[in-house]
């Protein structure tokens, strides 16, 4: 867009929608690239230990349920 091109013909070139491009716009509008791949990271790890407490609450649900049946 910068050499004066439309949007719909910048978008084309790189290969996503226009709808993907104002979504993502919108998202890292503001964003530079460094922050950007921070920001994913961040994401990747926030999921990784979502996964991880709820795996180890599950577990300790198990084993609540399991030391009732002892007494």
């Amino acid at each position: 867009m910068a050499q004066g091109h439309q949007v719909a013909d910048a978008v084309r070139a790189i290969g996503v929608t226009e709808v993907t491009y104002y979504r993502w716009r919108n998202e890292y509008g503001g964003l530079k690239g460094g922050q950007v791949k921070r920001l994913k990271e961040l994401e990747t790890e926030n999921t990784r230990l979502r996964r991880a407490v709820s795996d180890l609450t599950l577990d300790k649900l198990i084993l609540a349920e399991a030391a009732k049946g002892n007494f």
